[in-house]
């Protein structure tokens, strides 16, 4: 999963920068509205924009990390061959969920597209946030699936 391997970092790295600006943006509009009253304009608006864009980019490494929560509340005894079946069921479920999401955002994004449609302060337009969102979300999909299919390997779990 060499390429998976990378896409996924860089989509954690490429969160991991969009998160800091958003950090650095909202800090110094705190500090310019109660120093000098100056304030970025819609920065609400663009933090909601980026924290949505950034928990999507986040996604695909946390598959291919097995970090997403597991209940395993009435597997815990179940034998391993059990848990990595069960394991490679979640992984092809949440593919096909990924998949689902990554379809329809796509779809919105086209909605949005043919509206015009943008956020209330600045007319940001809305496709651009789900054309941001398809790809880590397509990511995930097949990140899951190859998952479902080879088992685990390496990231721990069954080979």
């Amino acid at each position: 999963m060499t390429l998976l391997d990378q896409l996924a970092r860089l989509c954690a790295v490429l969160a991991g920068v969009l998160l800091t600006v958003i950090m650095l943006m909202t800090g110094a509009s705190l500090i310019g509205r109660n120093t000098t009253g100056w304030t970025v304009a819609g920065d609400f608006e663009l933090t909601g924009v980026a924290a949505g864009a950034a928990i999507a980019l986040f996604m695909p490494w946390c598959q291919l990390q097995q970090g997403h929560v597991i209940v395993d509340f009435f597997t815990v005894r179940a034998s391993r061959s059990t848990q990595h079946r069960l394991d490679r069921l979640g992984a092809l479920l949440l593919a096909v969920v990924m998949a689902l999401l990554a379809w329809r955002t796509a779809l919105g994004g086209l909605s949005a597209w043919r509206s015009q449609a943008g956020t209330m302060m600045l007319g940001f337009p809305e496709w651009v946030v789900y054309l941001a969102l398809v790809p880590p979300l397509m990511l995930s999909a097949v990140i899951a699936l190859t998952q479902a299919v080879r088992g685990f390997g390496r990231h721990g779990g069954a080979a």
